[in-house]
């Protein structure tokens, strides 16, 4: 039975319809939370998949936040060894500062809310990212940060408001600013464990809350056909069913 260890930083950003597929493709998931967790003690090779999911923190705010710098040099040597390794949002931002990218505020202000993602240019031939290129499927955004593309790094999607939204490297490798994994019924959590954030940037929850409930269903099929897809990619045919 393959293994993937899921790294959160907050209960409500959770796997989402990543973890139903895990589930349903036989894996042994183990979940820790990056703050509590002794992450320089878990060996960075031995699981089969690595997910590090979303938060509120930024990866230059290691002085306050100190296990940001153990979650960084795990992602080093589990990259190094080209180990499948997925990371979403803040996830994307660690696996850029740890394939040596800048990780840095955003100059173009928050990107909260539903809108389609458009493929990158010379992007074309990553068919198993098809699925989340589809015009009519919008993806959420919750980030204010941003972050270059690693060396050798292949640019997958971008956004009027920020370029790079999506790289992958190797077979093994794939960072997604956004949010593919999230289901309709658990968004209500985000609302509130992000209030201080949405009040700051003035979003309007009420017709956050009314954009979720029409996107976020087409959402959870197109992403449970793209998270079959990358298993295939990253693991062969055999890993789903």
């Amino acid at each position: 039975m393959r293994t993937a260890l899921i790294i959160n930083h907050v209960p409500f950003e959770d796997a989402g319809t990543l973890g139903d597929e895990l589930t349903d493709a036989e894996f042994a998931v183990t979940q820790i939370d990056a703050s509590m967790a002794n992450l320089s003690a878990i060996d960075a090779v031995a699981p089969d998949l690595v997910v590090v999911l979303g938060g509120p923190v930024g990866v230059y705010e290691q002085d306050a936040y100190p296990f940001i710098t153990d979650e960084i040099a795990l992602l080093k040597t589990r990259l190094a060894a080209q180990r499948p390794t997925l990371g979403i949002c803040l996830g994307s931002q660690l696996m850029a500062a740890a394939l040596g990218a800048r990780v840095y505020t955003g100059t173009n202000g928050k990107e909260i809310g539903w809108s389609a993602l458009g493929a990158a240019p010379g992007s074309a031939g990553q068919d198993w990212f098809a699925a989340l290129l589809a015009p009519s499927l919008h993806v959420l955004h919750w980030h204010g940060d941003t972050f270059d593309l690693p060396d050798g790094a292949i640019h997958l999607a971008q956004t009027s408001q920020y370029a790079h939204q999506a790289f992958a490297v190797g077979n093994h490798a794939l960072a997604l600013q956004f949010h593919p994994e999230v289901k309709a019924d658990g968004l209500e959590r985000w609302y509130v464990g992000h209030a201080c954030e949405l009040s700051q940037a003035k979003i309007d929850v009420s017709r956050l809350r009314e954009e979720s409930r029409m996107y976020a269903p087409k959402l959870e099929n197109g992403a449970r056909q793209f998270w079959r897809q990358w298993l295939r990619h990253a693991f062969g045919d055999a890993v789903t069913r």
